[in-house]
């Protein structure tokens, strides 16, 4: 594959030297659920599929970027001295506004480059494809500008670049993941201290399986802020009434239990009830992995998808059909809904005995009830991003 990207760069690009070659992951979180930006912990793992970069560093300050994911909008060129957002621009504002944080916190970049992007994670499934795009982005300008800057420092650009340039409030579990990623770990990962610890996931006889639902997330960014809100005002009414805390991540369930009266609102009292017990299972839930049980692990999956569907509201339909259709089949341990919600994919643990039929019948049932039809990824554990090599 990586031959055809190249000769594709070098007839787009019409230049016939030497090229550089990079690799971003895509991202799945094994539970954990909307508790980053809550100060709490999540427990991601990167992919072994995700997003391949062909570069060639050029002499001006022109940015020209080309991606097979979207060939009809061609060849999209920016210059150095002009970093602003343009929806025109469409999917190179996730780059640019890279280029752009890194230039706003003093980093040298004098010129500009070529590259041609090709993913192979899913737009909009909720596996991070904007976050493997900008954490590659970072890694590309580390690397031909020989920067002097380390991979947390650049997980934390890329979501200052989303944040801040693209304008989706989001928490910096996606960006560290791709950019932290360790084969055959996932991460747990305090978002509140950005402390970390690498688990080793052992599933033997098991896999994890990925399902996109392939529904379009038309409302997954506004919906998103929303939830993010009420986790905010709750906080601020639990502040007023003398509780001392910057994130619900920073309560326990019993902690919570105590003070949660003081939420009057219906709404933001489930999304706070979420954000508290999800926060709790991740921890758990982890402990087990620890001590070989998967079987807990899954439970625990289970009830995180439970509470997203109930508390936090963020599954819908797709993904509750795709969810209860996995809890029905024989090997399946554990299944919940990934990412945001409104759409996107599950992930699931399921025996391997078992996956053959679980892939048969779970998309089976999710047509009947949904008429849309789910890609499933038999998905291994891979690295965090860097340079691709052969």
């Amino acid at each position: 594959m990586l031959e055809d990207l190249i000769k594709e760069f070098k007839e787009i690009f019409k230049y016939d030297g030497e090229v550089e070659t990079f690799f971003s992951p895509g991202r799945v979180n094994l539970i954990g659920e909307h508790t980053d930006y809550n100060g709490g912990f999540v427990f991601p793992c990167a992919l072994d599929f995700g997003t391949y970069a062909i570069v060639k560093k050029r002499e001006d300050k022109t940015f020209r970027m080309y991606s097979k994911n979207f060939k009809s909008l061609g060849t999209i060129e920016f210059d150095l001295d002009n970093l602003v957002y343009n929806k025109r621009d469409n999917w190179v504002n996730y780059p640019k506004g890279v280029v752009k944080t890194f230039l706003d916190r003093t980093y040298k970049i004098d010129s500009g480059f070529d590259v041609l992007f090709y993913g192979n994670i899913p737009n909009g499934a909720g596996l991070s494809s904007s976050a493997s795009i900008e954490v590659l982005t970072a890694v590309i300008l580390k690397d031909l500008f020989k920067l002097d800057v380390d991979m947390v420092e650049m997980v934390k650009m890329c979501q200052v670049a989303e944040n801040k340039f693209i304008g989706v409030n989001s928490g910096i579990m996606d960006q560290f993941a791709v950019g932290m990623g360790k084969k055959d770990h996932a991460i747990l990962l305090d978002c509140n201290t950005l402390k970390f610890e690498y688990v080793p996931v052992k599933l033997k006889n098991m896999s994890i399986v990925i399902a996109n639902t392939n529904k379009k997330r038309g409302l997954a960014d506004s919906k998103y802020n929303e939830r993010r809100s009420s986790c905010e005002e709750a906080v601020k009414v639990l502040n007023d009434n003398g509780v001392n805390i910057k994130y619900l991540g920073e309560l326990t369930v019993a902690e919570f239990d105590k003070v949660k009266h003081f939420i009057t609102d219906e709404e933001q009292l489930k999304r706070a009830t979420h954000a508290v017990s999800e926060n709790e299972r991740a921890k758990v839930a982890v402990e087990f992995l620890k001590k070989d049980d998967i079987a807990e692990f899954g439970r625990l999956m289970n009830q995180s998808h439970i509470s997203l569907r109930d508390d936090y509201e963020v599954t819908g339909i797709e993904l509750d059909s795709l969810v209860e259709a996995a809890w029905e089949e024989e090997g399946t341990v554990g299944s919940r809904m990934t990412g945001a919600g409104f759409g996107g994919c599950t992930v699931s643990i399921v025996e391997n005995d078992h996956v053959e039929n679980f892939i048969k019948n779970v998309g089976k049932k999710y047509k009947e009830k949904t008429g849309l039809r789910a890609t499933f990824y038999i998905a291994n554990i891979g690295d965090g991003a860097g340079r691709y090599v052969k």
